[in-house]
């Protein structure tokens, strides 16, 4: 096998699904320029990532072949979107499976997901993927996948798949890496060098997603001592899946994953071992992060502009759609000056916008942002300048100037704004801000916090308990009990 030709199939569907938001993701919202994508389109998207990752190092292998299947690439709405609705699912998978059908035989499959999809009629789609994957390919091929941190898994997707490689940062930093270890693992294993077994233990832990920030502790440390057994251990590979709870789906909480070569008794410990630490550090595992009320937040971030400790960030963590305006409006109601917003997210201004050529210099008058959902609030006028008005990275940008030197960005869909030096694509001289009113969880970090650019960081929320809450009792599940979880029950756990 070792100089044989190996065919490796690749294939692609991700999506971070927010149950809870109104919009459904539909067909037509992964259909666009670029997607969905085969051949060497699919390979070549986003290179910085795991899919990156898997083609360079597959490529390295002479006698391996990668055939790109026709897949979805993310959907236009990003992860400001809801269910996945099941004609969009039926269609993309059966579209995917036929491709295999088509081109096969393979001796691998490699699937590049994120973990916290959730589509109607599916409970497990990543797991269902992996199952009709399976039906195709046969016992005799393998098949491998990459993860982000958030999928909510559990044993199922394992129990058709060999392999599974998760992201261990928050932010992200490490999806190109997992991406090599993918393929590197995958070709050992069609080559009979490697043989997964795995071990999967749920914990009854969930937490939302702002306080998983692993450049501290104990969130940190929790990452540490997974990469610690994969030093001291040949061929074991750790997935902890700190899971998704904004996805009403009946895997989410706490996952751990261990792979190992062909040694059960190792898996099992591995596992074991990290599972009861996450238990142990339950409770610090959920109170590592101060939030602050937007009241209290824009009070403090005023201080801070005071005491001089600029450039301020203040985060809203909780908007899910990218349309709140809670932030912009106590930003206006304790007049914040020189404050950058970015973004607010209003697809209907945008397109109003663009119909009518807006541009640099023309006035600005709308109501914007709000309205999308009760979490979303009421809309806020805005009256001032158009600074900048164009397309970039498939959305339509119109920057306004307004108030005391404050420029709102107004985006087509949700943005992440994961560092300040992006900003520069839209003509802003970032220098001249104090403050950064910004959507994000953790991401921000990469570029405000982990290198010293922040002198000031504040996460806030709203009072009330909306959707992107830390308060998830308050969120209408139907598919998950909280009262199983830590911290919203009593649950024991013991392995």
């Amino acid at each position: 096998m070792k100089d044989q030709k190996i065919r490796i199939a690749i294939l692609h569907f991700s999506h971070e699904t927010v149950t809870f938001l109104p919009n459904e993701t539909t067909l037509e919202d992964f259909i666009y320029p670029g997607s969905p994508a085969k051949g060497e389109d699919l390979l070549r998207f986003d290179p910085r990532s795991s899919m990156g990752g898997f083609v360079k190092v597959a490529r390295e292998f002479s006698n391996v072949e990668l055939i790109g299947i026709e897949s979805p690439l993310w959907p236009k709405t990003g992860i400001g979107s809801g269910w996945v609705t099941q004609e969009a699912y039926q269609h993309f998978v059966g579209k995917m499976i036929a491709g295999l059908k088509l081109e096969g035989p393979f001796e691998g499959v490699y699937l590049c997901l994120h973990g916290a999809m959730a589509a109607h009629g599916v409970p497990r789609p990543e797991a269902d993927l992996a199952r009709r994957v399976r039906e195709v390919v046969g016992r005799r091929a393998s098949i491998a996948a990459t993860f982000d941190l958030h999928g909510n898994e559990d044993e199922a997707f394992l129990e058709q798949a060999d392999m599974a490689f998760a992201v261990k940062y928050y932010p992200h930093y490490d999806g190109y890496l997992q991406g090599e270890r993918a393929a590197r693992t995958l070709v050992r294993a069609i080559r009979g060098d490697y043989k997964p077994v795995h071990k999967t233990i749920k914990i009854p832990v969930i937490s939302p997603t702002v306080l998983q920030w692993t450049g501290a502790p104990p969130w940190m440390n929790l990452i540490q001592q997974a990469l610690v057994w994969e030093a001291r251990e040949v061929d074991v590979y750790v997935n902890i899946f700190f899971g998704f709870p904004f996805a009403d789906v009946p895997d989410v909480g706490m996952t751990v994953q261990v792979l190992t070569n062909d040694n059960a008794q190792l898996a099992e410990h591995v596992a074991q071992d990290l599972s009861m630490t996450i238990w142990r550090m339950r409770d610090a595992l959920l109170n590592s992060t101060r939030i602050y009320s937007i009241a209290d937040g824009v009070a403090r971030a005023r201080q801070a502009v005071a005491n001089c400790s600029t450039p301020v960030v203040l985060v809203d963590h909780s908007d899910r759609s990218g349309s709140a305006t809670w932030l912009l409006r106590e930003i206006i109601a304790q007049n914040l000056a020189n404050t950058l917003i970015a973004t607010i997210a209003d697809a209907k201004a945008t397109a109003s916008l663009r119909a009518t050529h807006a541009k640099a210099g023309d006035p600005f008058d709308m109501e914007i942002g709000g309205l999308i959902d009760e979490s979303a609030g009421q809309s806020v006028r805005i009256q001032g300048t158009i600074l900048a008005a164009v397309e970039n990275r498939g959305q339509f940008w119109v920057c306004v100037e307004f108030g005391r030197n404050n420029v709102l960005i107004l985006s087509t869909y949700l943005v992440q704004i994961m560092e300040p030096f992006s900003l520069n694509a839209l003509g802003l001289d970032i220098g001249v801000f104090e403050v950064f009113a910004i959507k994000s969880r953790v991401h921000f970090r990469r570029g405000f916090d982990d290198n010293g650019f922040a002198k000031t960081i504040l996460l806030v929320e709203p009072n009330q308990p909306l959707l992107g809450t830390t308060f998830l009792d308050k969120l209408p599940y139907k598919n998950v009990k909280l009262g199983q979880f830590y911290p919203y029950g009593s649950p024991t756990f013991s392995v």
